[in-house]
């Protein structure tokens, strides 16, 4: 048996780790742009990446230590992608390493970069933050608000794991995404932190296996970023192993912070499970459930909160995988919008679909009655705001 508590103070609370974040005018008004985090003794680290085949420097980078390294330090800018930027954009991540204080004893350092794409990295600016952070400090609040690029909120959350018998572990993060969101990854970066003693034959599986029913589950707008970045570093400094333990944990706090980056969504103002049962198999489920996430149709009809069912049944139909309209159900939380006996909806059932739509967040079920699979995934609406936000990104 175990519980697992939330509480206040995000990556703060896990041992052996320190961060923060400072203003050094990549973004406007003094706000917070570049943030790090770093262990007092070398911890495990692995990632998960966007599966865009440009992807970025910091990826690259990243990937140069190899698939299992140590590492006690991690960096990230925002307003700035560094992609695109070819070997220079790797280099200038090698060049500002060379300034950090010799006293850290860095190693294996690597970083993160959220922004425009195809802007070499201001390198004068990203390293005057070294002459700024408190390396021994823990603000994860700034650290947070550092990495947000056009997040309305910052996303910042810690869990404690009591295991039994007095032992307990930490697991929080901060993660930072509204817009490029679309489910291989969906621009999102998060950084997780534990004092688990997490083995590092397990840490990229559980970390898959957290991430498919979460940050790949979300779709904001059907794009995938080049920078797309999922980093789990584990300084096993509780001393505690609880497998099931942190395997719950860690897919809690994935799948809350998913729904953090969907309600933060560029101009959303409806979040919505889209679950489909009862498929052939378990990838036409995920196809299915993630073409509706998806479609730009359905993100639409529910920003204009109009219970069209056909615009849900059209989307599995297109999307290639088994299912009969002889067999299929539609409903909006609990109000059947659709099945084989009846096919057009009365204005009572329209009324209370609507209603169920003014709803922030609810569900859509499409049963396929085809078989015994399901998967679930998230999206949001798409609205004016959206059109507004990205038609003056780099402004």
């Amino acid at each position: 048996m175990f519980d697992i508590i939330p509480i206040k103070g995000g990556l703060n609370n896990v041992e052996g780790f320190f961060s923060g974040g400072v203003g050094v005018g990549l973004k406007p008004e003094g706000k917070n742009d570049v943030a790090f985090i770093r262990t007092d003794e070398p911890a495990l680290v692995g990632a998960l990446f966007t599966s865009n085949k440009f992807q970025a420097a910091p990826i690259k980078h990243f990937k140069r230590y190899g698939e299992t390294f140590l590492t006690n330090f991690v960096l990230i800018n925002s307003k700035n992608a560094n992609a695109m930027t070819g070997i220079a954009g790797i280099n200038d991540i090698d060049e500002i390493f060379s300034s950090l204080p010799i006293t850290l004893n860095v190693l294996n350092p690597v970083m993160s970069s959220t922004g425009v794409i195809g802007s070499r990295l201001n390198k004068t600016k990203i390293t005057k933050a070294f002459e700024l952070f408190d390396f021994n400090g823990k603000n994860s609040d700034a650290a947070a608000q550092a990495i947000m690029t056009t997040d309305r909120f910052k996303k910042e959350i810690c869990l404690k794991v009591d295991v039994g018998s007095g032992d307990s572990f930490h697991i929080a993060a901060i993660a930072k995404g509204a817009g490029m969101i679309c489910p291989a990854l969906a621009t999102m970066l998060c950084f997780i932190t534990t004092d688990a003693k997490v083995p590092q034959g397990e840490i990229i599986s559980l970390l898959n296996e957290a991430a498919n029913e979460s940050f790949n589950a979300i779709s904001v707008d059907g794009d995938t970023s080049t920078n797309d970045t999922v980093m789990l570093i584990s300084s096993g400094k509780s001393g505690v192993w609880n497998r099931e333990a942190f395997r719950e944990a860690l897919r809690f706090l994935t799948r809350e912070l998913a729904l953090l980056i969907l309600k933060d969504g560029e101009g959303s103002t409806k979040t919505v499970a889209f679950e489909v049962k009862n498929a052939v198999t378990s990838e036409d489920a995920k196809i299915a459930a993630k073409a509706l996430s998806n479609s730009l149709l359905v993100k639409t009809a529910i920003f204009g909160e109009d219970p069209n069912w056909g615009r849900i049944a059209s989307t599995i139909g297109a999307c290639g995988i088994v299912c009969d309209e002889e067999k299929l159900y539609i409903k909006y939380d609990d109000v059947l919008v659709y099945s084989p006996l009846q096919k057009e909806m009365s204005a009572e059932i329209e009324s209370a679909a609507n209603r169920v739509m003014k709803q922030e967040s609810y569900k859509i079920c499409c049963d396929l009655g085809m078989g015994d699979k399901s998967y679930t995934a998230y999206g949001c609406d798409l609205g004016h705001e959206y059109v507004n936000i990205n038609a003056d990104y780099r402004s």
